[in-house]
C-alpha cells in the first residue's frame, strides 16, 4: 500500500470509527451518571465501556502504524480538496465540542480572489449562508475589496 493510501486510511480511520468509538464511550458516561440506572445496567454498561476502550486503543494503533514512515512529501495527498477541508472542519468543532467549554466561537476565512462578494439578488450562497447563522443565534460578516475577500462567523457556543 503506498504511503499516501496508508495516511488516507489512517486519516479516514480517525475521523470516523475512531471519532464514533469516543462518541459512544461519551454516551455510556451519560448512561452510568444517571440516577435511575440499576446495578445490573451498571455493570453492563461498565463491560461495554471497557471493551469500547480497547477496541479504541488498538484503532489508534492502527492509526499510527499506518502514518509511521511517511514523509512530508507523501503526505500531500490528492483528491478532492473540499471534502478534505470538511473533514477538518469537523475534526476541529468536535475538539471545540469535547475540550473547550467555549461559550462563543469565531471562524474566519478569507482568500485573495478578485473581491466582490456580497448579499446579490437571485444568488442564495451567501444570503442563505446568512441566513443558517442567524438560526443559529450568530452573525456572519463580509468584507470584500478589491483584492480578495473575508468572511467571519460568530456564534454563540451550546452545542449540548
Amino acid at each position: 500500500m503506498s504511503a499516501t493510501a496508508r495516511v488516507r486510511l489512517a486519516q479516514e480511520l480517525h475521523d470516523g470509527i475512531a471519532q464514533d468509538l469516543v462518541g459512544l464511550s461519551y454516551f455510556i458516561d451519560a448512561l452510568l451518571a444517571r440516577d435511575d440506572a440499576s446495578i445490573e445496567l451498571r455493570q453492563k454498561l461498565r463491560t461495554l465501556r471497557f471493551t469500547i476502550s480497547d477496541v479504541l486503543e488498538r484503532v489508534r494503533r492502527e492509526i499510527y502504524e499506518l502514518r509511521v514512515d511517511t514523509t512530508k512529501d507523501e503526505l500531500l495527498l490528492a483528491g478532492d480538496m473540499k471534502y478534505e477541508l470538511s473533514r477538518v472542519f469537523n475534526e476541529l468543532i468536535r475538539n471545540i465540542e469535547e475540550h473547550s467549554h467555549a461559550n462563543e466561537i469565531t471562524i474566519s476565512i478569507g482568500d485573495d480572489g478578485v473581491g466582490g462578494a456580497h448579499l446579490k439578488d437571485g444568488h442564495h450562497g451567501l444570503r442563505g449562508a446568512t441566513e443558517r447563522i442567524s438560526d443559529l443565534g450568530g452573525s456572519l460578516s463580509i468584507e470584500s475589496e478589491k483584492p480578495g475577500t473575508h468572511i467571519e462567523i460568530s456564534l454563540p457556543w451550546n452545542p449540548r
